[in-house]
């Protein structure tokens, strides 16, 4: 099982909102809503390079590693206040492991953030987790992310199931041959070959997944 985080596992994507937000009154500007639905599910840098190219002003690597500095702060201040979780994620991790099954977290967030949201969602959920600066710049939509997990825990990703919540993340999870759980939070997921979509976590059954899959496998 290879699960994302924000909008995923935590409902963490309206505190990216109130971030970026905020960086861009500090520049004097204000972030457009089509910009902000292309950045669900990115990596920090092209999150950055979208932020600072919507607001008109330079976005040279500089700018975009002071920009990425600046909204990575006031995360982290945010995520100190609490993550909310989404519904019926606690209860997901809980089963998964409970039903011994193996877990990765596979997050575009960069390594610092996430281990602010390990407090929250348990560091021993996962076996592995991979992190949006820990893959060469191969960011979903790119595959690695997923190969990467796949990797760490020795197994096919035809083998394994992941979950998503943008059309970033699917995209990904698909490329590396992942079957896809996508329960849409932010913005609206489409029907595809290759993913199945539900209304929340809550209505998942994962033990009939993992039986599924371990008959595959």
């Amino acid at each position: 099982m290879l699960f994302d985080m924000d909008g995923t596992l935590v409902d963490s994507e309206k505190l990216w909102t109130i971030a970026l937000d905020d960086y861009a009154a500090h520049r004097g500007g204000a972030l457009s809503e089509p910009t902000r639905e292309l950045m669900v599910g990115s990596n920090m840098s092209r999150s950055m390079r979208l932020l600072l190219t919507d607001l008109g002003l330079p976005d040279g690597d500089a700018d975009v590693a002071a920009a990425a500095q600046w909204v990575a702060g006031r995360m982290t201040e945010l995520f100190a206040e609490g993550l909310p979780w989404r519904p019926g994620a606690a209860e997901a991790l809980r089963e998964a492991k409970a039903l011994g099954l193996r877990t990765a977290l596979v997050t575009s967030t960069i390594r610092s953030l996430t281990e602010r949201a390990l407090e929250t969602i348990g560091r021993d959920n996962f076996e592995v987790t991979v992190c949006g600066d820990e893959v060469d710049g191969r960011n979903k939509p790119d595959p690695e992310p997923y190969l990467k997990a796949a990797r760490l825990l020795g197994v096919d990703p035809a083998e394994c199931v992941a979950f998503e919540d943008s059309p970033t993340g699917v995209a990904a999870a698909e490329a590396a041959g992942c079957a896809v759980i996508a329960i849409p939070c932010e913005v609206a997921l489409d029907a595809g070959p290759h993913r199945t979509l539900y209304g929340a976590l809550t209505e998942v059954d994962l033990a009939a997944l993992g039986d599924l899959f371990t008959e595959a496998a």
